[in-house]
C-alpha cells in the first residue's frame, strides 16, 4: 500500500462513525496508528483534556511515547501542555537542548530513546480539546508537510468524536463528548487489568486480547470495556473466545 492509499484508509478510518465498531478507544488508536504509520515519525500519542482542563492519554503506539505523556502531565510542565494551552503546533528538533527548560522530560525521553518531539492541537474549531505528540528517535523537525498532514487527521478525528454517538448532537454536547471518551478509556484501563489477572498476563497482552475479541466480534471496544468494569460480563468470556481462536 503506498502512501496516498495509506492515507485515504487514515481519513476513512478516521471518519467512519457508522461503523459498527466505531468508538472514540477505536478512534485514538486509529489516528496514532496512521500517524506512526504515514508521518516521518517513530511513535505517537494524543491526550484529550477533561472538565477540569486536565490531559488524559487516550492512545500511544508504544509505551515509551504513553510514559512521555504521562511525565508531562504529572510535572504540568512540557510542549504537549503548551500546545494544548495555546492551540499552536510546537516543535522541538533535540530535546538535549531544552535541559532548563523540561529537564525531567529531556532525561525522561532520552530513557524512552526519545531524541525529537512535534505537538499537534487536537481542536474542534476554536475550541482546544487536547494535543497529538510525535516522536522521533533520532534529532530533527518534522516535514512542513507532515504536520500539515496531522494536523488534518487530529481535526478529523476531533470531528468525529462529536458524532461517534447515534444521538443527536448539539454544539454544548462537546464536554459530554470528551468525558464519555475519557470515561470509555477509564473502563479500558479497568477491564484489561481484569483480563491480566484472570489470565496471568501483562497489561499489554490483555489489551491486545480485549481489542481481537471486539474485532472479531465487530463490537464497540468501548461497550465491551464498559460492560466487564460494570461486572455485566465476565472476564471469562474473553479468555474462552481467546482459546478457541
Amino acid at each position: 500500500m503506498n502512501r496516498e492509499q495509506q492515507m485515504a484508509k487514515a481519513f476513512v478510518g478516521l471518519a467512519d462513525t457508522y461503523a459498527p465498531e466505531f468508538d472514540p478507544l477505536h478512534l485514538f488508536n486509529t489516528l496514532v496508528l496512521a500517524c506512526r504509520d504515514i508521518l516521518a515519525v517513530d511513535a505517537a500519542a494524543v491526550m484529550i483534556a477533561d472538565a477540569r482542563g486536565g490531559l488524559k492519554t487516550m492512545a500511544a503506539t508504544e509505551e515509551g511515547a504513553a510514559f512521555i505523556e504521562l511525565l508531562q502531565m504529572q510535572t504540568g510542565r512540557g510542549p504537549c501542555m503548551d500546545c494544548y494551552r495555546t492551540g499552536e503546533t510546537i516543535s522541538v528538533p533535540d530535546i538535549t537542548t531544552e535541559q532548563e527548560r523540561w529537564p525531567y522530560l529531556v532525561t525522561g525521553m532520552a530513557e524512552a530513546g526519545f531524541r525529537a518531539l512535534q505537538t499537534i492541537p487536537v481542536s474542534l474549531h476554536d475550541r482546544h480539546l487536547g494535543a497529538l505528540t510525535l516522536l522521533n528517535t533520532g534529532p530533527g523537525a518534522l516535514g512542513e508537510d507532515d504536520v500539515r498532514l496531522a494536523r488534518a487527521l487530529a481535526d478529523t478525528a476531533a470531528l468525529s468524536l462529536m458524532h461517534w454517538s447515534t444521538e443527536p448532537t448539539r454544539s454544548d454536547d462537546v464536554i459530554t463528548r470528551v468525558q464519555s471518551a475519557i470515561a470509555a478509556k477509564a473502563a479500558l484501563e479497568l477491564a484489561k487489568g481484569m483480563i491480566a489477572e484472570y489470565a496471568c498476563v501483562d497489561v499489554a497482552e490483555a489489551g491486545r486480547r480485549l481489542t481481537e475479541y471486539a474485532a472479531g466480534r465487530r463490537v464497540s471496544l468501548a461497550a465491551t470495556a464498559q460492560a466487564l468494569a460494570r461486572r455485566d460480563m465476565d472476564p471469562t468470556a474473553i479468555l474462552s473466545e481467546y482459546s478457541a481462536n
